[in-house]
């Protein structure tokens, strides 16, 4: 009997619908599974992937790297001098990313410049893994996003590395690893 009445109404309410409002409702179009629904959407050459560390300027290095190892609890890579970047590092691992504290390495050092600014220190930048570090490179620049060198240098892990302006990205220096 319920049945029967669900039925019932059911009826009336398409054929209500079917004569007065049918026609002003939006036409819906089926997908076709032959199709792949991202059809004429290409494809991106290269993919960000994960944050491989958030680098942090100090003034004091032993003290920073005591800070982490010896208050913290956490596990400190020894220090390491990259005369090409002018800057001392050490990384500090949390799990899953890395924290980088830079030293200058130099009075021409930028993190020496960035220390003048920031007597106390601070966050520096943060490094995205890429997946292809070159077309990663090539479509940034056809996107108008400013390098900060012209090629890809060698960075603190040994992979290709490049820093985008932070005037292009919302204020923050982006560095971008090949992964």
């Amino acid at each position: 009997m319920i049945v029967k009445m669900a039925s019932s109404l059911l009826k009336v309410a398409v054929t209500g619908l079917s004569r007065c409002a049918w026609h002003s409702l939006p036409s819906v179009r089926s997908l076709s599974l032959t199709v792949p629904v991202r059809q004429g959407v290409p494809q991106a050459l290269w993919k960000l992937g994960r944050l491989n560390h958030v680098a942090i300027a100090v003034p004091d290095l032993e003290k920073a790297t005591a800070l982490y190892r010896d208050v913290l609890g956490a596990q400190v890579s020894a220090t390491v001098p990259l005369p090409e970047h002018g800057v001392y590092t050490v990384f500090v691992e949390l799990g899953n990313t890395k924290l980088e504290l830079l030293h200058p390495l130099g009075e021409k050092s930028p993190i020496a410049g960035f220390l003048q600014k920031n007597k106390a220190g601070g966050m520096h930048h943060i490094c995205i893994e890429v997946d292809d570090i070159n077309a990663a490179i090539t479509d940034l620049k056809e996107k108008e996003i400013r390098l900060l060198s012209p090629e890809p240098r060698i960075g603190a892990h040994g992979k290709p590395v490049m820093f985008l302006h932070p005037k292009d990205c919302d204020g923050v220096l982006v560095e971008i690893e090949q992964a």
